[in-house]
């Protein structure tokens, strides 16, 4: 079982105590009114002018009092059953604890296999470098690349959060992928523009005021492959993969990369690389912390000159890092002939 379904019945516990506490209450209430009734009843009785009056007061106080004790009884047998839920509810803690350790363990041996495995990269990759005049011509065409590179690239970060869906803290996302730019080794290469409350046409009239070489669309987005804009009314307006293919396309001449940070948008990614060297998009829904912390890294990483291959993976280590098992629903997708590891955005200052 998952932490998830142990969480699930910790809170199920939890509630139906809530549900016997107050239906204890309400027969507390019930013994404090029949008792009360009970005492009434007998003081009449006391007070009563005739016998039959008496004997009359008196049954009545009979009555309420074993009505009294009847309600008594349940507070009882609540009280027991409130007991018995309190015991459940220490097994579902205890399995959740052990479940969670269980999960870190996992989460801590997943990240070692991977240290291994990027280690032994490492190694491989040493071990090649080894003939000389390999090493000479990976220089010399590193060197070339970078030669073509622009001196500045353009990021446009184009943000939708429409009045009628779940509100997203967006402008979260836009500042902690400024902080990290700004934080990096060659920030003044790295220019973010943001476009926020994106209508569809806007994002033509931004591809071509800005010319990007990155386009990144932060928001919603559908189980039908579509990404979530907004109308002139602030509302949702939803815009087919097929479209946004065909806009990138259209001004493909100098993307490089199209980032979609919306839920279910792998396959607007895998469409979209046939008209750009790159893509990367999320093959399930994502939460809003983790798409901030994925996004933020990756332009960190893109602004110390590291490959979009590099950047994509250490955004999935930092959300390793902070504990978000989500490292798995981002996907990279780079064109046919591409190699993700050589394809490098960021030009260094004089080089």
């Amino acid at each position: 079982m998952s932490s998830d379904y142990y969480r699930r019945q910790v809170q199920s516990h939890q509630q139906e105590i809530a549900r016997l506490q107050h239906d204890k209450g309400r027969e507390a209430e019930r013994v404090a009114d029949y008792q009360k009734r009970s005492n009434n009843a007998s003081a009449s009785a006391s007070r009563a002018s005739s016998m039959s009056s008496a004997q009359s007061y008196l049954r009545d106080a009979q009555r309420y009092s074993e009505q009294a004790a009847n309600a008594q009884k349940n507070v009882a047998n609540v009280e027991d059953k409130i007991a018995r839920e309190y015991s459940r509810l220490a097994d579902a803690q205890k399995n959740l604890a052990r479940e969670e350790e269980r999960e870190a363990d996992a989460r801590q041996r997943e990240a070692e296999r991977r240290s291994r495995e990027h280690e032994q990269q490492m190694r491989n990759i040493s071990s090649t470098l080894t003939d000389h005049d390999a090493l000479h011509r990976h220089t010399l065409s590193a060197i070339e690349k970078l030669s073509q590179l622009p001196e500045r690239i353009t990021v446009v970060f184009m943000a939708a959060n429409p009045l009628d869906q779940a509100q997203l803290r967006l402008d979260e996302e836009a500042r902690a992928i400024t902080e990290m730019i700004r934080k990096s080794e060659h920030r003044d290469a790295v220019n973010l523009v943001s476009c926020w409350a994106v209508r569809p046409l806007d994002v033509l009239q931004a591809l071509n005021e800005h010319h990007p070489r990155i386009v990144h669309f932060s928001g919603h987005g559908s189980d039908q492959d579509e990404i979530v804009f907004q109308d002139n009314n602030g509302v949702t307006k939803l815009v087919s993969k097929e479209a946004i293919v065909q806009t990138m396309a259209a001004a493909s001449g100098e993307i490089r990369l199209v980032f979609f940070n919306t839920c279910y948008s792998r396959n607007q990614a895998e469409a979209v690389v046939k008209h750009v060297q790159a893509a990367i998009g999320m093959k399930t829904s994502i939460g809003d912390n983790a798409a901030r912390v994925f996004a933020a890294q990756f332009y960190s990483a893109i602004g110390f000159g590291l490959s979009v291959k590099r950047a994509f993976e250490q955004a999935k280590a930092a959300l390793m890092l902070e504990g978000i098992p989500e490292q798995d629903t981002p996907e990279l997708f780079v064109a046919d002939g591409v190699d993700s590891e050589q394809l490098i955005l960021v030009k260094p200052p004089n080089t």
